[in-house]
């Protein structure tokens, strides 16, 4: 069982509680921070564009993503979200373990 830790991007304060919630609820998370607002500057449809955004960090198991991705893109209210799966290759030994611990998935 591996862990990874899920980036996601969103719009609002409310948005990004509302897809930790539900993730926590399902158990396919063990926990989720939000952090924001920040500053985005990107391209979108050909023009730079500047939003305020807050940024998601969701640690699960990689089995369990494509699972938190479906959620979260159900829920995003972007045309394209921003989710993306990072894999940790190491870290504290117990709080790894806690990860793992915590998400049984639906």
């Amino acid at each position: 069982m591996s862990i990874c830790q899920i980036q996601v991007v969103v719009n609002d304060e409310q948005t990004a509680t509302n897809i930790v919630d539900a993730l926590l609820a399902r158990r396919l998370i063990a926990c989720g921070q939000r952090s924001g607002p920040v500053s985005s500057r990107y391209w979108w449809k050909g023009q730079q564009e500047q939003a305020e955004e807050w940024v998601v960090m969701l640690k699960t198991l990689e089995e369990l993503s494509d699972g938190v991705i479906d959620l979260v893109s159900q829920m995003h209210p972007y045309e394209t979200p921003e989710i993306l799966v990072l894999p940790v290759s190491g870290g504290n030994t117990a709080y790894l373990q806690w990860v793992k611990d915590e998400v049984v998935g639906e």
